[in-house]
């Protein structure tokens, strides 16, 4: 009972990994296709103040994800990262990489160092996605069980590479819905069609690459094929779908919050779509939940350190992203900073 437990925690937190991490990385997406330096200056502009404050708080849940397969289900991580620690390593790589450029494209005063960040940063957005993806693939055509040694074949076959897909698709997807939403919040009317245009563009190659993971599940992991096609597994995929349409419906009219939810619910509706098609193997048809769970001590005190880590978490994210989208986060300007250094008289700073 507690391993099940786990396991839905861990669902959920690839959940939200996938829902905020992505949007992150689909802003890196719109950042490398935003073109030159004149054209893409504006959506460059939009990208930098919307990911500014909430970037690096995002990955918290991938540190969740990562604690709770090795500390609950060693046997999963092991196997996981021995059979394809090549994408993970350069998947861990991009992360890097892509907070790096993040971080400092925007101090930077060259020109040349400008682009080299920025470049890392919005090519590492693309990338990392991908490998992600692809390694979700392995597991889920089959490839991944006890004792696989590591092989280019198990995540580079037809359902990695459409995962991967999958992935950008829907990182790009939920950079734009968000991105929209914040063009709006900024007063940048022209930006908000720009980005409406890409989320319905990304909108439609996701559903296209959906109808195509269908395809290609059916032969290369059908024991995940069938699961989607049946009982809570197919459920979870309707929901996707309706959030999808909701999601489109609203991308035509005046950007509003419920376009985020609904996006969100697109993605998070899919990720645990895929949770369902495998019950209740952790491993498609080579690893139970059961048989990957640690000792029971050790996962009654993980539910307890992942409650009160929850507990404390989740509310100050909650309070972040409501200071964000409520414009509490914003930075101060330069004229704003060259403002508060003139002042004199009794409105002056002391000198400490």
């Amino acid at each position: 009972m507690t391993a099940d437990l786990i396991a839905v925690v861990l669902l959920l937190a690839v959940t939200a990994y996938a829902c905020a991490g992505g949007t992150d990385y689909g802003a890196g997406f719109w950042d490398l296709t935003a073109g030159g330096t004149a054209r893409g200056r504006r959506p460059r502009w939009l990208i930098d103040h919307a990911m500014a404050p909430v970037w690096e708080v995002n990955n918290v849940w991938l540190i969740f994800v990562l604690v709770i397969m090795w500390t609950g289900f060693p046997v999963l991580f092991q196997t996981v990262f021995s059979a394809m620690w090549l994408p993970l390593a350069l998947a861990v790589v991009g992360m890097v990489l892509r907070g790096a450029g993040f971080a400092f494209r925007k101090p930077t005063r060259r020109i040349a160092g400008r682009r080299l960040y920025g470049a890392m940063f919005a090519v590492a957005s693309l990338v990392t996605p991908f490998l992600l993806g692809a390694a979700v693939g392995g597991v889920a055509s089959e490839r991944v069980a006890p004792g696989t040694e590591a092989s280019a074949d198990i995540w580079t076959s037809p359902t990695s590479l459409v995962f991967g897909l999958v992935a950008v698709a829907t990182t790009a997807f939920l950079g734009a819905v968000f991105l929209t939403g914040d063009a709006r919040r900024f007063d940048a009317p022209d930006l908000v069609a720009y980005f409406r245009r890409r989320a319905l563009c990304s909108l439609a190659v996701l559903t296209v690459l959906a109808v195509v993971t269908a395809f290609v599940t059916h032969e290369d992991a059908p024991y995940v094929w069938h699961g989607l096609t049946h009982g809570l597994g197919l459920f979870f995929v309707v929901v996707a779908g309706a959030a999808a349409l909701a999601t489109l419906v609203m991308l035509l009219r005046p950007p509003s919050t419920w376009m985020r939810v609904t996006a969100i619910g697109v993605v998070a509706s899919a990720v645990v779509a895929w949770g369902m098609a495998q019950r209740p193997y952790l491993l498609p048809t080579s690893l139970t939940v059961a048989d990957a769970a640690g000792a029971p001590a050790t996962l009654t005190w993980l539910a307890i350190v992942t409650l009160v880590a929850l507990l404390l978490v989740v509310p100050a994210v909650v309070l972040l992203y409501w200071l964000d989208t409520h414009g509490e986060l914003e930075e101060l300007t330069d004229a704003e900073l060259r403002k508060g250094s003139g002042t004199t008289g009794d409105d002056a700073a002391p000198d400490l």
